[in-house]
This record gives structure tokens, sequence and C-alpha cells, in this order.
């Protein structure tokens, strides 16, 4: 879900942290509540049950949404290596339509942007590495494909190839990632069919049912590559998490940000689960997904899901407090999730405007026994977020 952070732009911004170039962007927020910008459109599209997906068309994106997200976490070992993750990864691509632009004739205006975050936790040198990208699509700089998964900020690429596997149709996702102080040239291939969160991917985020995305994931991706740190170029292998989603309409209204988890499971399942959260801490909504090893799917709804904190860490360079354990109480019993490093805290001000915290992540049994391995997201602990 990351995979998901608008707020509003200043002008002028068109950045990386590897570098800025000056270009006009739009100087108000995003959207406006009640003003249409001269030139757009009147209607927009409705998220709405029984739309189904339809592949490989959905794999790219849908520039007439608001917001869209490619997501991909997961952990990594260098070749040879015992089972234990040396390094956790995200890689994010984020799309947003900019309604004030769509009545400027000019082939410049920027109508959409593109964003990209790109993590590193390094677990034995404990710390949180990251970039970060914005830039308006177009002009050969920056594109996201409609047909399929391709989207790219200059030289920060991810593309989806179609593949043949004994389940079906598969993919293989390829990415490629240098930064300054680390590089990630990763391929992942799919095991398993794609995983609708929700009804045809219909996935409700609040009470209102246009209050919703299109959402579907692909667990237990196998990752092969390259990882460049300090310089030094290392094979690694690992397993990740792929989210995909779009919509019009994401934070309920008294929502001010979320917790999300997606865990690969041991054995083969996948678990998400995620809750909509207001500023007293409280759940406006929650939902989430279990597909167990052979393929069955169990939804939950609101009132089966509980997320209790257990233990914080206050940030030194924002003072938010982020609950890194928790206790989540599901239909699958009591479940705890545990920050393999506490200082997890990305700072996106630069190309989203968001700072949130997103960091891999153990899931245990009642009894303390390991279930899986995953990412936890928490957003709007800095501050309310405004995807507008």
């Amino acid at each position: 879900m990351t995979r998901r952070l608008w707020l509003g732009w200043g002008a002028g911004l068109v950045a990386s942290s590897a570098g800025a170039q000056s270009s006009t962007l739009p100087s108000t927020p995003l959207s406006t509540p009640g003003l249409t910008p001269p030139g757009a459109p009147t209607t927009r599209p409705r998220v709405l049950p029984g739309q189904p997906l339809r592949f490989p068309r959905d794999h790219g994106a849908h520039p007439d949404h608001r917001t869209e997200w490619w997501y991909i976490t997961g952990h990594l070992r260098p070749d040879g290596a015992t089972a234990h993750p040396g390094f956790g990864f995200q890689i994010t691509f984020f799309r947003t339509r900019v309604d004030e632009a769509e009545g400027n004739p000019s082939a410049l205006a920027a109508r959409q942007l593109l964003m990209a975050h790109v993590a590193l936790t390094d677990l034995q040198g404990r710390q949180l590495l990251h970039d970060q990208r914005l830039l308006r699509a177009g002009l050969g700089l920056a594109d996201a494909a409609e047909a399929d998964t391709r989207v790219h900020l200059r030289d920060w690429r991810l593309h989806r190839e179609a593949r043949n596997t004994p389940h079906g149709a598969g993919s293989r996702y390829v990415a490629d990632l240098p930064t300054r102080a680390f590089g990630l040239q990763l391929t992942m291939d799919s095991t398993q069919p794609v995983l609708l969160q929700g009804p045809d991917g219909y996935s409700r985020k609040g009470p209102v049912p246009e209050e919703a995305s299109r959402y579907y994931s692909q667990p237990q991706l196998q990752v092969r590559g390259q990882l460049r740190l300090n310089g030094m170029p290392q094979p690694v292998q690992g397993l990740a998490w792929m989210d995909h989603e779009w919509s019009e309409g994401y934070l309920p209204g008294e929502a001010v940000g979320w917790d999300w988890l997606g865990i690969n499971l041991r054995g083969g399942g996948a678990l998400m689960l995620f809750r909509m959260r207001n500023a007293a801490g409280q759940a406006v909504w929650a939902g989430g997904s279990w597909r167990r090893a052979d393929g069955t799917v169990q939804r939950f709804s609101p009132e089966q899901l509980r997320f209790e904190p257990l233990a914080h860490w206050r940030s030194p360079a924002t003072g938010a407090l982020y609950p890194v354990h928790w206790r989540l109480h599901t239909p699958l019993g009591r479940l705890t999730l545990k920050a393999r490093l506490q200082a997890q805290e990305l700072d996106g001000q630069a190309s989203t405007g968001a700072v949130y915290w997103e960091g891999l992540s153990d899931l245990l049994d009642e009894a303390g026994q390991p279930l899986g391995l995953g990412y936890l997201e928490m957003t709007g602990y800095v501050r309310p977020l405004r995807m507008r």
C-alpha cells in the first residue's frame, strides 16, 4: 500500500537527492476541494465493486485516476550466505494526476507527476539508506506506460516481462536503481498467481464505497541480482512482495494515515493487514487477506481485526512516535509483529512531501515462533496525510 503518499507540492520542484533542476510545476496543491480547474473533466473515474481487473493491461498505469503506485519490498542475503537476511529493501514508483494542469495547452504542462523512493536497510550496519526523485512525465525523462508495468525516472527503472509458469501466466519484474550510496539491480520472478485484494481487486478503505482502491499483490517473488554498497557490488538473492494500487479517493475523511503490513509466510502463504487511523489512533476502517500455501484466500472485515501497539520508537529527526512492536488480533489468532531495526523512518519531503516509517519486520505466533518476514508501513505520524 506505501506505497501512497500525496500531499501537495510547492512550485518549481523537480528533484532527486542526487541533484535538482528547475522547472515549472503548479504552485497550488494537487487539488482543491470544491474547485474544478479550467479544462479539467467534470467527472472522474469511480472505484466501485463489479469492475474486474484485466491483465496485462492493469499491470500498466491508469493516468485517469488521481494516485497510483508500484511498490516492492523484500529481504536480501549475499549468495552463499545463510538463510538469515542481511538487508531489507523498498522500491516504490508513484504517479499522480495534476488537475490544475489539465486545461493548460502547453506541451510542457505537468499533467502527470512521477516520483520514486528506494531504500536499503543494512542490518549489520544498523542503518537505513534511501534516495528519492520527482519528475514530470514526458520529455523522455520520465514515463509510466499504460500497456504494462514500465516506469522510469531517468535511469531509475522498473518493468515487467510476461513469463509462462506452472501456475499459468506469470511475471518477471526487473528493477535498476543506482544511487550515490548504494545500488539495486534485481530480477524478481512470480511463483504464484496474482492475489486480488478484495473482490475483483476492489479494496474498501472506508465507510463510503467510493473510499476504495484497485489493488492486487504478488507475494513470494523470488529475487536474484546485484547489490552495490560501499562501492562494492555483490550478488544477492531473496524474497519480495509487490503491490500495485490506484485510486481516486483513498483516505476516509477523518483518517490521518494508516498502518499496513505485507508478510511472506513460511511455507508459501501471504498475509496482508491494514487499518486506516484517525487522530486519536483509532481505526476508521480495517481489512486484509490471508492466502494459504494451497492458494485458498480468506478476506478479513473491519470487525475481525485489531492493532494493539506494544512498544514505540521516537524519531530523533522528527519527534514522531512510531509503534515498532505490535500485537495483531486476527481470525488467525493473536500475532506479534516486531521491527528488525527501529530506525527505519524515511524522509520523502523532497518528492511526495511525506515522512513515513517503512521497515523490515518479523511476524511471530503467540508462542513467539516465526511465521514470516515482510514489511510494516506507518504513515501520518509526523503530520496528517493529505492525498488531494
